[in-house]
């Protein structure tokens, strides 16, 4: 059966069994590596994608959700040539230790500045809650997002 959803503003069609996890519909079908997988619960957040706008785990999140919806990878967000402003201030805040988190992290980041163009820290703390890091570079993640925050407004 096809399956159709919209992916970083390309409408896609996608032949996979609607169980199919959507990270793996991403990474093995359509060739998006953003999106990692971690715990495969939708508890770490290396999966997060945004689902009509929502930071959401793509390893539990079955192909038939996506139907017809929305889906944003951390790829969508900006590329190589013209960054998006949350992956500009990562970087000049080298706030990515080993990366593996990143990606999501930047999504749920995202998704944030997209509802409240004006967090406080508390906000982007609560915001990132869901996504684990073990590197310890939360403090710098915080000021990356409200450098951004700052530069969108």
């Amino acid at each position: 059966m096809t399956h159709e959803m919209t992916v970083n503003g390309v409408k896609r069609s996608v032949g996979a069994d609607a169980e199919t996890s959507l990270l793996h519909v991403l990474r093995e079908d359509l060739g998006l590596k953003g999106p990692r997988f971690g715990c495969g619960a939708g508890l770490c957040g290396a999966c997060f994608v945004l689902l009509d706008g929502y930071p959401t785990p793509s390893c539990d999140t079955p192909l038939w959700a996506a139907e017809g919806k929305d889906v944003v990878t951390v790829e969508g967000l900006g590329d190589l040539d013209s960054p998006h402003p949350l992956q500009q201030a990562f970087l000049d805040e080298q706030a990515g230790q080993c990366g593996y988190c990143l990606s999501g992290i930047l999504i749920s980041a995202a998704a944030l500045l997209t509802r409240n163009p004006a967090p406080d820290e508390l906000e982007v703390a609560e915001a990132l809650d869901r996504n684990l890091c073990r590197c310890g570079a939360q403090r710098r993640m915080i000021r990356a997002v409200m450098r951004a925050a700052k530069e969108l407004r």
